[in-house]
């Protein structure tokens, strides 16, 4: 993973380039020499985040049925209403 540093001011003069390096690693942008933000590509924040998995990806993970899964049983009683 390569990790790439603009400044401000050379982020704002080629921001194609930019897109490119993110492409390869996290960009790192720095406001008078450190660090204020970081570009990543779609891919690499989602992998961070876990923002692209959904429950249905999730349940169908190879080796799910296999996962043993025996929920305690819940008890739910009722009485009567006390309408005084």
């Amino acid at each position: 993973m390569a990790i790439t540093t603009f400044s401000s001011r050379e982020f704002n003069q080629d921001t194609a380039r930019a897109k490119k390096a993110a492409a390869a690693g996290p960009v790192f942008i720095t406001d008078r020499g450190k660090p204020a933000h970081v570009l990543l590509s779609m891919e690499a924040y989602e992998r961070l985040t876990g923002a692209g998995r959904k429950i249905a990806d999730a349940l169908a993970m190879p080796g799910g049925m296999d996962v043993e899964f025996d929920p305690p049983r819940v008890g739910i009683g009722s009485r009567a209403a006390d309408f005084e």
